[in-house]
């Protein structure tokens, strides 16, 4: 086996195995918080490091299909940035959450897609064109979307401006994304080898900074998620589920295919959780940043339920599904 070959083993191991390492971190992390708080500081980095990796799987062609197919590309971006950041409100004032809690939410409904999203439809036979379009669009415009429903929904609360959300999202999102975009195109030229080798290690990457950025968080909260967890959890599986039903009843009621209401479904659904927890640790609290870090964890576990349920509903009826990128 070459080194290349090792690699993508490893990538394999770690995104199997995802939902375990996140529920062995976050369980140690509650046990021996100290053993994790020290990651805090470096959890805006680290989310760097991770859209760095998303940058890397993009490619010229990905920005076609968006032009190729601008309808789909935004219904299932509009209905992600309008559905999320209102149900997240209205979670909010329905539980009564206190502010720091209800910031948290907040920011986890204004957040663009996440790349989980991309692998859920993937491994639910949707179309991942489709998916990885919609989450390229939303990501792009995250700096603009994101402190802009943030300071209408928790404008009250906040300490912190639109331009300095704005400058923070730039930084941590749309710079690294652009460079790996960059890079990719640059060793696609002169280095595929090498290019091949980022794409299989960087999921394993991905993996160790999500579940550090989740253990860190847990520690660093640890009391509050003994005390206020169980309403927490319920605003984060609330929200989630809204993001599924909506996501799905978006893409049905506008005539997509199939492949493309699954794409819609995890679009819509799954929040990069990862950017509303390093907004909160920078700006607000280690207690904002608590739903966003277990949001993390459940849409690890109802991301792959829901997956699975497609599948073999594609498996079932062969005929139900049009196969990713038929129109």
């Amino acid at each position: 086996m070459n080194v290349l070959d090792g690699l993508e083993r490893v990538g394999e191991l770690a995104s199997s195995y995802f939902v375990v390492w996140i529920l062995v971190f976050a369980g140690a992390a509650l046990v021996t918080p100290d053993s994790f708080t020290w990651i805090t500081p470096y959890i805006t980095p680290l989310l760097g490091i991770i859209m760095l990796g998303m940058g890397l799987t993009l490619r010229p062609v990905d920005f076609e299909r968006i032009v190729e197919r601008p309808r789909d590309v935004a219904i299932g971006a509009i209905a992600q940035w309008v559905v999320m950041p209102v149900a997240a409100w209205a979670l909010t004032v329905a539980l009564s959450l206190p502010p720091a809690l209800a910031v948290g939410v907040i920011l986890l409904g204004a957040a663009p897609g996440g790349t989980a999203s991309n692998v859920m439809t993937y491994l639910a036979d949707g179309d991942v064109a489709l998916s990885v379009s919609i989450t390229t669009v939303t990501t792009l415009a995250a700096p603009v979307v994101m402190p802009a429903w943030v300071v209408a929904l928790a404008g009250e609360q906040l300490q912190v401006t639109f331009a300095e959300m704005f400058s923070s999202i730039v930084q941590v999102v749309l710079i690294p994304v652009v460079a790996g975009f960059v890079l990719r195109l640059v060793l696609d030229r002169y280095a595929p080898r090498v290019a091949e080798a980022g794409l299989n290690v960087f999921p394993a990457v991905s993996v160790v900074a999500i579940v550090a950025i989740v253990a860190a968080v847990v520690g660093a909260n640890v009391e509050s998620i003994l005390t206020a967890g169980v309403v927490v959890f319920v605003a984060v599986v609330a929200h989630n589920a809204v993001g599924l039903g909506a996501g799905y009843g978006v893409g049905r009621a506008s005539g997509m295919s199939e492949a493309r209401v699954r794409a819609c479904t995890f679009e819509v659904a799954l929040q990069n959780s990862g950017l509303a927890v390093a907004l909160a640790t920078a700006y607000f609290s280690p207690l904002a940043a608590l739903p966003p870090a277990l949001f993390s964890v459940w849409h690890n576990v109802s991301g792959p339920a829901v997956a699975t349920y497609f599948s073999r509903r594609s498996r079932a009826a062969p005929t139900d599904a049009t196969p990713a990128g038929d129109d």
